[in-house]
């Protein structure tokens, strides 16, 4: 039985001394925010990922809020507020770095009809700033986990959809008839993906059903938004299991198709892992606090397409580097069509690959030339991920890691002797100068 604003379920009140949220672990910010518009006379509660993260004993990321008071009544209390969006008007508070987002209640938008400009011809839907009440805006929501809203009156938590008892059975459940939920927006699914793979939560039933059926209403979706969608699903610390949800339920061939189709055959009886190795490798950094970035991800994800296109490209006679960059050149523009990637990424992307074959040539400066470009360290770390994987011998990744301390390599003798050469001639030039006469 799925949830509608129908549902016979009462709303339930959970007071303070019956649940966890602490104010000491709320955003100052978002306090700020909450205490100003109630102060105005405005319903002011705190919802979704903030609520549910700290019910869970989270850390949040990120505080909304949702209001009675419309965009421009938010704007008009906040001289550091700017409203965005048309699809949802929303208004954005920033405080330094930290944006804290105030959406108006909204109620759900009524089916879609022969003059709606609303809706698109699949029921997707095209805006969505249908102002409505707190009860209409639980119901209005995706997931039940994330309609739970803490109120600053008098710091109890309200719950209109049973979202608790999803909680805390780890159960992750659509509001609304699923079918009808997914055709008017189908990034519901990713998200759906996203957060079961997020919060280790099981989808019900209901939820799960129609993803495989309905997955192909992603084609529809702007590749910008796609792109987005993409970062939060693999650059939170969870993309292996993303990955893995993806492609359970036949989301990620909508993505990326030519990765997807690769990844179903094997290599001389071997499965494909490089991508697995490649996201958990992401997950471990983003977990430790370290920087990723959404060029080593595509590349991540678009290699194996390219290297086997590359492969055939050498066939043909074409130079290993030369055969990369004709492969990139090939298949990034058809992938950009489906999910894009802005050039500031797309460029050391494919610096990345460019930089694959060159490690194989240790003779003479070669190598020194090399560990001086730019992108090295990437393009390092994605051959250590390709020797992971079975790509490449495991020697060759280990000779370029201790060749890093380029003056213990040169006293190890790991540099040619073309190179000890190179350089000994360098030093009997500079001796010959220091000893002829000038003039």
């Amino acid at each position: 039985m799925y949830l509608q604003e129908n549902s016979p379920l009462s709303p339930k009140i959970i007071a303070r001394a019956d649940h966890n949220i602490s104010r000491a672990q709320i955003s100052e910010n978002a306090l700020k925010v909450l205490y100003r518009l109630r102060s105005a006379g405005y319903a002011s509660y705190m919802v979704g990922g903030g609520v549910r993260d700290l019910l869970l004993g989270r850390e949040p990321k990120d505080f909304d809020v949702a209001t009675d008071a419309r965009p421009e009544q938010v704007h008009a209390l906040f001289r550091n507020c700017r409203i965005i969006g048309r699809r949802f008007r929303l208004a954005h508070v920033q405080f330094g770095r930290e944006i804290i987002e105030v959406a108006t209640f909204r109620a759900s938008q009524e089916p879609a009809g022969d003059q709606d400009d609303a809706h698109t011809d699949t029921s997707r839907i095209m805006r969505d700033n249908t102002y409505g009440t707190l009860e209409q805006d639980a119901f209005r929501r995706d997931f039940t986990v994330n309609a739970l809203y803490y109120d600053i009156r008098d710091f109890s938590v309200r719950d209109y959809v049973d979202g608790l008892t999803d909680l805390r059975s780890g159960t992750l459940r659509l509001i609304g008839e699923p079918h009808t939920r997914y055709r008017e927006d189908p990034v519901r699914m990713l998200r759906a993906v996203r957060f079961a793979s997020k919060l280790g939560f099981r989808m019900h039933p209901d939820t799960a059903a129609p993803i495989v059926p309905l997955a192909a209403l992603l084609d529809d979706i702007p590749p910008a938004r796609l792109f987005e969608e993409i970062l939060k699903l693999f650059l939170y610390g969870f993309g292996l299991q993303a990955f893995e949800n993806l492609r359970h339920y036949g989301l990620f061939a909508r993505l990326f198709a030519r990765t997807d189709a690769i990844l179903d055959t094997e290599e001389q009886g071997f499965p494909h892992t490089f991508i697995a190795q490649a996201l958990a490798s992401t997950d471990a950094r983003v977990n430790a606090d370290k920087p990723v970035t959404p060029a080593f991800l595509f590349a991540a994800l678009l290699w194996e397409p390219v290297r086997q296109r590359a492969m055939v490209l050498e066939t043909q006679g074409l130079h290993p580097g030369d055969a990369i960059r004709s492969a990139a050149d090939e298949i990034l523009p058809q992938q950009i069509s489906r999910v894009a990637l802005p050039r500031r990424f797309a460029t050391p992307m494919i610096e990345i690959y460019q930089l694959q074959p060159r490690f194989a040539q240790r003779d003479g400066k070669r190598p020194l030339r090399l560990l001086a470009h730019p992108r090295f360290r990437a393009a390092y770390d994605f051959l250590v991920l390709r020797a992971a994987a079975g790509e490449v011998e495991p020697e060759l990744a280990r000779w370029w890691t201790e060749i890093q301390t380029t003056d213990a390599a040169v006293e190890s003798g790991m540099l040619s002797a073309v190179t000890h050469a190179a350089r000994r001639r360098t030093r009997r030039r500079r001796r010959r100068r220091e000893t002829t006469p000038s003039g």
